[in-house]
């Protein structure tokens, strides 16, 4: 997948595009999800950003392969779209330099990875100061716990995403087991879709997408 772009008010407007890929699977004929508990933010469902030079269908396999650990699936088949226009937030469209100040030559001292979600705080010329924020919020928000402020240049930042949605089906025996990504922990475990645990906001509002699905298949 190229770069993409939307024309608004005659100004190119970057779009980050992202899958989310629902990983079902029939147990004692009862259809299961696959769910991600991350370590310090909650129940989640697998999803992330689509590569430059990536279609979506492809970024769907490759981040249900590296979120969960699983290796086949039976399908992957398309089952939604959503667009959002961010308020008050961008999003790293390219991996972002950190400056000290809105000037190139000050100190650059951080890097934010693309598809990371950050706060917009003014701009000044073609920069923008933005915030990221990391908390600590399982089991209960508590603190932050790593934050970056700081300029990038405004070509960096997307202020719309494209995500599509993706229903994968598994063989999977495995109940449950652990995966390490970004350096920490990750547990996986199977919950029946008519009794699923709270997922994290907005993931939460995803799962009508999947519902949908599923009854159309029985």
């Amino acid at each position: 997948m190229t770069a993409c772009f939307t024309i608004f008010g005659g100004i190119m407007e970057k779009v980050l595009e992202k899958v989310t890929c629902f990983i079902t699977r029939k147990k004692d004929n009862k259809s299961e999800l696959l769910l991600i508990q991350h370590p310090n933010a909650g129940i989640q469902i697998p999803a992330g950003t689509v590569e430059i030079n990536e279609d979506f269908h492809q970024a769907a396999i490759r981040e249900a392969i590296e979120e969960t650990g699983l290796q086949e699936f039976v399908s992957c088949k398309r089952i939604g779209k959503q667009e959002q226009n961010l308020e008050g937030k961008y999003i790293i469209f390219d991996k972002a330099k950190i400056y000290s100040r809105p000037d190139i030559s000050s100190f650059q001292w951080a890097e934010i990875r693309r598809g990371i979600t950050v706060l917009h705080e003014r701009n000044q010329g073609q920069f923008v100061q933005i915030t990221y924020k990391e908390g600590d919020k399982f089991p209960e928000p508590n603190y932050v716990t790593y934050q970056i402020t700081g300029w990038t240049e405004k070509l960096n930042l997307a202020s719309k995403v494209t995500r599509q949605f993706y229903h994968l089906q598994s063989n999977s025996y495995l109940d449950e087991w652990e995966i390490e990504t970004d350096n920490q922990n990750f547990k996986l475990c199977w919950y029946p879709i008519d009794n699923l645990p709270h997922v994290v906001s907005p993931q939460n509002e995803w799962l009508q997408y999947l519902l949908r699905e599923m009854n159309n298949l029985d």
